[in-house]
């Protein structure tokens, strides 16, 4: 009795161990482009033996016209596939951040309430290619180590089983099994810079290379990674030897230590405290007052809170208190 075609196989390799190894249930994320009907037809197949239950989503972005038909249609196609149960979610996409942020940010706003909802994993198509051209778009942006190490494959309530996959394997297992497919215009749009990133300078790095490249990319994403989540345990166990009852961290314990192992004790130490989407600009200031020290004032962070430097210790000042005068007694003398 010979066995699936290799395509499909390779699909349904990708997810298996994944599916089985948790009993939560699974919804597959399902624009009705190949990667993601792939990934629903192979979850679907190993459904049936794992003793898990997938359904689906599909995200109705209302951006383009014909997008409720075809959200209908796709969710047709995984009902047809066994798939139960299988969500139809419209949002509204805002216009700050341009039209791919946006529309990115509401997919994940409302795909993490139906993971809620349900109880469930969310399943992403985001394949090897993806992974990619997520390092190159970090790479070009500065935007610093974990935007080089890419997608994680399980970070709750996402999971990414395709991160292995190539694109072209996706597209043949949809062909394979006779699944009809929806390819997005704005993937091929090069107002987009993926669109570009993946059209003309993915093939061109390929040819000048000698190809490998999208594998070396993601591998260099996958061994980044493991040095990253080497720091943030250790950036986390020193958090809490430092950190204090009352909110706040003793600045000069911090002084000697590893710049990187620094910052991620200050970042972590921010984090617990609310203080919302920090930058590397906000971290470099508030380690200022930790590395050169000089009687600096208050450092503002987003979302109106501050940091100060008092007799030795940093302190998160509230966004209510924004103004507020700690007093000369209380800052610390400037080092000559």
């Amino acid at each position: 009795m010979s066995g699936p075609p290799p395509a499909v196989a390779v699909l349904r390799h990708a997810v298996r161990s994944g599916l089985r190894g948790s009993s939560r249930p699974v919804l597959a994320a399902c624009s009705g482009g190949a990667d993601s009907v792939a990934l629903a037809a192979a979850l679907a197949f190993e459904a049936r033996h794992a003793g898990v239950r997938v359904g689906a989503v599909t995200v109705d972005h209302r951006l383009q016209p014909g997008s409720g038909d075809r959200a209908r249609a796709t969710a047709e196609l995984l009902a047809g596939l066994g798939l139960d149960p299988v969500l139809v979610l419209p949002v509204d996409v805002a216009t700050a951040g341009g039209p791919e942020g946006a529309a990115r940010e509401a997919r994940y706003a409302a795909l993490t309430r139906a993971a809620d909802e349900h109880g469930a994993r969310v399943a992403l198509g985001h394949t090897l290619d993806d992974q990619a051209e997520t390092v190159l778009l970090g790479l070009g942006r500065g935007s610093g180590p974990r935007s080089v190490a890419g997608m994680v494959e399980d970070r709750p309530p996402f999971w990414r089983p395709l991160l292995g996959v190539r694109r072209a394997t996706t597209r043949q297992a949809c062909a394979d099994q006779g699944l009809p497919v929806w390819d997005d215009p704005w993937n091929d749009d090069p107002a987009y810079t993926r669109a570009r990133l993946r059209a003309e300078a993915l093939p061109l790095l390929e040819d000048v290379l000698g190809g490998g490249v999208a594998p070396a990319l993601a591998r260099t994403a996958e061994l980044l990674r493991e040095d990253l989540d080497a720091l943030d345990g250790l950036a986390a166990a020193e958090l809490a030897r430092l950190g204090s009852g009352d909110g706040s961290l003793p600045a000069r314990p911090l002084e000697p230590l590893p710049a990187a192992l620094r910052r991620r004790v200050l970042r972590g130490w921010l984090l617990a405290a609310g203080v919302p989407d920090l930058q590397a600009v906000h971290l470099r200031a508030v380690e200022a007052l930790v590395t050169r020290w000089r009687g600096q004032g208050r450092i503002d962070l987003p979302g109106g809170a501050g940091v100060l430097r008092t007799s030795g210790t940093l302190v998160v000042q509230a966004p209510d208190l924004l103004g507020a005068d700690p007093g000369p007694a209380a800052l610390e003398e400037p080092l000559p």
